[in-house]
């Protein structure tokens, strides 16, 4: 076998062209590296992991153990060494499974966190001001909540992805799949004084994404963090809001509307329609908290 390091880098490249998300390769490297150092340093350079996978392994085990992790980041640096373990299994690099001596912890589900309909509303109708960068960060936030994207969605939107015609968003998700979302009028009307007035942000040639930065290119996900932490600030929500909350808060809204589940997962995106059930569980433990305060035999 390989140099470990040279494997990690084909594993990463293969990913890559199967059009992994950039947050899930760095996150794959990450924990590959990390596990890469930790086999140098403990058993040295010479370290066989193919022969000696189940000793590495269990010292690996022992050592993510030590350092207090919480259960999900366990089990996700986990699963990057199973995940890279497949790869070079089916890529004839080795026939040995190194990845069947790695057990995972139970991860504690958590319920998703959102915001209620009144904090949502606070958030929304904020006064942003009229400049073309106060519409754009209005814009980006009533897309947020009104199709329910993920962060990398957003700003991989381009001219073409809005039909104002048909109300409805063309979103490119994960493993570069494509789906079409509706859109509320609301968004859509402060997106078209957006785009009315986008020339003005910055002068001279302009991309085609939609939301541009300051310099007039492509807005990236770390600015639209800082853009949404802005307004959480002057709003006073004392909550940890981050883009994906926005998008809890878009399905868990729906559900309670009457939504059903299926057209939930189709607007999110979600393969798996148990990825989507974790809201009705939100919607769930909400109604519970009202009929325990509402029925008199409670």
């Amino acid at each position: 076998m390989d140099d470990l390091s040279i494997l990690i880098k084909k594993f990463i490249l293969a990913l890559r062209q199967r059009s992994f998300s950039l947050h899930t390769i760095h996150a794959y490297q990450h924990d590959l590296v990390e596990f890469s150092l930790f086999i140098t340093n403990k058993f040295g350079t010479d370290a066989n992991l193919e022969k000696n996978a189940r000793l590495i392994i269990r010292a690996y085990l022992a050592y993510l153990a030590d350092k207090n992790l919480h259960s999900t980041t366990v089990s996700r640096k986990i699963y990057s060494i199973k995940s890279f373990s497949k790869f070079l299994i089916q890529e004839g690099i080795t026939l040995k499974n190194i990845s069947k001596y790695v057990t995972s912890p139970k991860v504690k589900k958590t319920l998703p966190m959102f915001l209620s309909k009144e904090e949502m509303g606070k958030l929304l109708d904020l006064e942003k001001n009229s400049s073309e960068f106060g519409l754009r960060d209005q814009s980006m936030l009533e897309l947020l909540y009104s199709c329910g994207l993920r962060i990398s969605e957003l700003v991989s939107l381009n001219f073409d992805s809005i039909d104002f015609f048909s109300n409805t968003v063309r979103v490119i998700g994960k493993g570069n799949k494509e789906r079409i979302v509706p859109v509320g009028d609301t968004a859509l009307k402060v997106l078209y004084k957006y785009i009315d007035g986008r020339k003005k942000m910055v002068p001279g040639k302009q991309e085609n994404a939609l939301f541009l930065n300051y310099k007039g290119t492509r807005i990236s996900d770390r600015f639209v963090r800082k853009i949404l932490d802005k307004w959480v600030q002057k709003v006073s929500l004392n909550k940890h809001i981050s883009p994906h909350v926005i998008r809890h808060t878009f399905a868990t809204h729906m559900l309670d509307a009457g939504c059903d589940l299926r057209s939930v997962q189709e607007m999110l995106g979600h393969k798996n329609l148990a990825t989507t059930q974790i809201y009705t569980h939100v919607t769930t433990e909400r109604l519970k908290k009202v009929y325990e305060k509402a029925h008199p035999r409670t």
